[in-house]
């Protein structure tokens, strides 16, 4: 709940953004509002819920004082780490912050190829 906020206003950002044209456009070439959805504005709304999850996913890492009041009796990856931290870091923290950041880095990485591409691909 804490990274709605967050999700709420990059989706809507991104649906701001949006060409309100393309979907009359669709509507016009008899697709229904299910067809429409999942050809035309899912595909456009993509980025924007992509990075409102990685954004919520990497603000919920650090947020250890939400997750200590609204954990209750379950052990997150936050408590996990706290917990940890005052009798010793075990290896699987270190296992797991690399993993995420190697994961990341592909992510960026892959990116970077596929607009390169795209841009070569134009330019051609």
């Amino acid at each position: 709940m804490f990274c709605l906020s967050f999700v709420v206003v990059t989706v809507k950002a991104r649906l701001a953004g949006m060409d309100p044209r393309l979907e009359q456009a669709a509507m016009d070439l008899y697709a229904n509002e299910w067809q429409t959805f999942r050809r035309i504005t899912l595909p456009l709304l993509a980025p924007g819920i992509a990075s409102a999850a990685l954004l919520s996913f990497s603000l919920s890492f650090d947020d250890f004082i939400v997750t200590n009041f609204n954990s209750g009796s379950t052990v997150t990856f936050p408590m996990f780490v706290w917990g940890s931290a005052q009798r010793g870091i075990p290896p699987q923290v270190n296992v797991i912050g690399a993993g995420v950041f190697l994961i990341a880095l592909a992510i960026v990485v892959i990116g970077q190829i596929v607009g390169a591409r795209k841009r070569k691909a134009l330019a051609a």
